[in-house]
C-alpha cells in the first residue's frame, strides 16, 4: 500500500509536514553524518529500542536506504524532524506499519543537544495529526522503557493510554528489557476537536475525501486514583555511596532498582513507616533524628497514585543484609544513572546526585 504523499515509484514525492517550528520530511543520505552523531550518542541510544552502541561507521547510511525503501512500499514511515527556520536535524520519528496498513508501531528520538525545547511533543503530535488524518490509521502503539520518565510524560501529553507492560531489544543495554506500552486509536485521536497543524500534506489527500477531522487534544482527564503514601530512603555509607535494593521476583516491577522503603500504614508517620522497612527489608535499626528530609517524588501510576518522601541517612545500627531475598548494591553518585528504576524513583536521581 503506497502511503500518502508518495508516489509508488519514489519516495521524493512525500511532501513535508510542518507545525510552528518543525518540519518531518523524508530522511536523505546527507543527513547520515547527523544521524550517526546524533543517535550515536550514548545518552540517546541508551533509551532506544533495536539501535547498537556504539553506532557502527556504515549504519546510518544503510538505516537511510532501509527506510527510503520502505517509504516507497508502504511499510515503514520514517522521517527527519528538522527546525523550519534553517533545515537542522534535531532527531527522527517513524512508524513499522503492520501488514494491513491500519496499524502500527511508533517511535522517535530527538538528539541530546535539543533536549527540553518542547520538540519531541511537538513532533509526535505533528505525526499523530498525519497517521490519523492522512492516512486514516485505526491504531497506534508505541513502547518506553519504564523508567524512562520524559518519555512516558510525552506519550500521555499526546493522549496515548497505558495499555500493558512488555519487552523490547535494546542493543545498547546488551538485550530485552521491560517497558510500557501506549495506544491510542483514532477514535481517541478524534474525540476532543483542536485545531489542526498547518501541513502541505493536506494537498496530497485525494479531491473526493472528506475533510479530516482536526487534531484532538491531547491530555485525557481520567478518574481519580488512590493516593499511596510511601516512605524511601538514600542510605549512603562511609564512601559516599547510596544502597539501592533490587524488586525480586513475584512483585511488580520485578529486577527495577530503587531506594529502599516501603508503604506507610495506617497510624504510623513517614518515619515511623520507614524505621519498620528498613529494620524488616534489610536489619538495621534507625533513629528519627537520623532520617533528614531531602525531597519527594509524586508520580501516576496505571492504577495509583504514588507519594514518596524520601529521606537521607547516613548513621544506622547494624549490618546491612537483605531479609527479604532481595539484592543489593552500593553504587556511587555518579553510577546511579547505569541501573534501571521505577518511574517514580528515576527523577531523584539528578537531585541526589548534585547534593552528593
Amino acid at each position: 500500500m503506497p502511503i500518502t504523499g508518495a508516489s509508488s515509484s519514489s519516495s521524493s514525492d512525500f511532501a513535508p509536514l510542518d507545525s510552528a517550528r518543525l518540519r518531518l520530511r523524508r530522511i536523505e543520505h546527507s543527513d547520515a553524518e547527523l544521524i550517526r552523531e546524533l543517535a550515536g550518542n550514548w545518552e540517546v541510544a541508551r533509551f532506544l529500542a533495536h539501535v547498537p552502541h556504539p553506532y557502527a561507521p556504515g549504519l546510518a547510511e544503510d538505516w537511510i536506504a532501509h527506510s527510503q525503501r520502505s517509504l516507497i512500499a508502504g511499510n515503514e514511515i520514517n522521517l527527519a524532524i528538522v527546525r523550519r527556520d534553517d533545515d537542522q536535524l534535531v532527531g527522527v520519528i517513524g512508524i513499522v506499519l503492520e501488514p494491513h496498513g491500519r496499524a502500527g508501531e511508533l517511535g522517535y528520538w530527538i538528539g541530546r543537544p535539543y533536549w527540553r525545547q518542547g520538540y519531541a511533543i511537538e513532533a509526535v503530535n505533528l505525526f499523530l495529526g498525519f497517521l490519523f488524518q492522512a492516512r486514516r490509521i485505526e491504531r497506534v502503539t508505541a513502547s518506553t522503557l519504564r523508567h524512562n520518565r520524559p518519555s512516558l510524560a510525552i506519550l500521555e501529553k499526546a493522549g496515548l493510554n497505558f495499555e500493558s507492560e512488555g519487552e523490547r531489544d535494546f542493543p545498547a543495554r546488551g538485550g530485552a528489557k521491560p517497558v510500557m506500552i501506549y495506544t491510542m486509536t483514532r477514535r481517541q485521536f478524534e474525540a476532543v476537536p483542536q485545531s489542526a497543524p498547518q501541513s502541505a500534506l493536506q494537498p496530497a489527500l485525494q479531491p473526493d475525501t472528506p475533510p479530516a477531522p482536526p487534531v484532538a487534544a491531547r491530555l485525557e482527564t481520567s478518574a481519580a486514583k488512590p493516593v499511596v503514601l510511601v516512605s524511601a530512603v538514600a542510605l549512603i555509607d562511609g564512601d559516599g555511596r547510596v544502597l539501592l535494593a533490587q524488586r525480586p521476583v513475584g512483585k511488580t516491577m520485578a529486577g527495577l532498582w530503587e531506594f529502599p522503603g516501603g508503604k506507610v500504614v495506617a497510624g504510623e508517620t513517614p518515619e515511623e513507616g520507614l524505621i519498620r522497612e528498613l529494620n524488616e527489608e534489610l536489619g538495621i535499626d534507625v533513629s528519627g533524628n537520623c532520617l533528614a528530609p531531602f525531597t519527594f517524588a509524586s508520580h501516576a501510576y496505571a492504577n495509583f497514585h504514588l507519594l514518596m518522601p524520601l529521606f537521607v541517612c547516613r548513621k544506622w545500627v547494624g549490618l546491612v543484609k537483605p531479609q527479604e531475598g532481595q539484592a543489593l548494591v552500593w553504587v556511587r553518585p555518579e553510577h546511579l544513572d547505569n541501573y534501571d528504576m521505577p518511574p517514580a524513583d528515576e527523577p531523584l536521581v539528578a537531585m541526589l546526585r548534585d547534593y552528593l
